[in-house]
């Protein structure tokens, strides 16, 4: 590990850290911050590249054991780190990684496979992502699905509420994903719409599912569109009492995924 030593966030090396406003940065130059002890560590310990570290000087000697020989450590005074955006989450330890390749459906998908796969077309809250990510990993998903109207994954918001396990969990960022959707209908996968609807089916009555299933979520504000509606094979919901009109949309999906992999049957 190379260790850098700075008093102040101009130098350029760490100009990528200083821009955290930048929502575009990230899109631009293929990179991504994650911040706070827990989320670093498990960025470090993935698969992804991890370009650089930076650290406030008290937090060295606890974490360069964690700091691989091949990524640079910059570190300067507390003071100097206090000063990015967000302190109160990284609290003096941030890295920069670099994004994958992108990843399409065909490569969650392949038809000798069970698939349980999240579907999000135009999930537009990066908290909600992140909670969905980490919800979506803790019950065994196969892979996120995005569509091309949701927010980036990548954020430092999104990153952060998934704990980090958007670096173990494949993220498909779809381009067409009606395209895709029915492109899962090809390949025999159960496309199930998650909706607010007394006819729908309610889920406590969902006693068998098969092996290759979508379960698609909607908007926040707007549920699913009625294009992505037309494409599901069935929709379920979760009934709502006491005049609650709906649930935060990753508090549905942990309650709907809790039921497909431990109420619902597999066939």
């Amino acid at each position: 590990m190379a260790i850098v030593h700075l008093e102040s966030l101009d130098d350029p090396r760490v100009a990528v850290y200083r821009n955290l406003k930048d929502r575009d940065l990230l899109g631009r130059h293929g990179r991504f911050i994650a911040e706070g002890e827990f989320v670093v560590r498990r960025l470090l310990q993935s698969r992804f590249t991890t370009e650089s570290v930076l650290l406030a000087d008290r937090c060295l000697a606890d974490f360069a054991p964690a700091v691989p020989e091949d990524v640079t450590a910059y570190v300067a005074p507390q003071p100097v780190v206090n000063q990015i955006v967000g302190y109160r989450f990284h609290t003096g330890i941030l890295a920069c990684g670099v994004r994958p390749p992108p990843l399409r459906i065909g490569d969650v998908a392949a038809d000798d496979r069970d698939v349980l796969l999240v579907i999000c077309p135009d999930l537009n809250n990066s908290e909600n992502l992140g909670g969905m990510i980490r919800i979506a990993a803790g019950f065994g998903a196969t892979a996120v699905v995005i569509g091309e109207r949701s927010c980036d994954p990548f954020f430092r918001q999104t990153i952060r509420v998934s704990m980090g396990t958007i670096f173990s969990m494949p993220i498909v960022e779809s381009d067409n994903i009606l395209a895709d959707l029915q492109w899962l209908k090809t390949k025999h996968v159960e496309r199930i719409a998650t909706v607010l609807s007394p006819q729908a089916q309610p889920l406590a009555s969902v006693e068998r599912l098969s092996r290759r299933v979508a379960l698609l979520f909607g908007s926040e504000a707007q549920g699913l569109s009625g294009d992505v509606l037309a494409e599901a094979d069935r929709a379920v919901t979760i009934p709502m009492q006491l005049g609650t009109d709906s649930l935060n949309v990753a508090i549905s999906a942990g309650i709907i995924l809790h039921h497909a992999v431990y109420m619902a049957l597999r066939e």
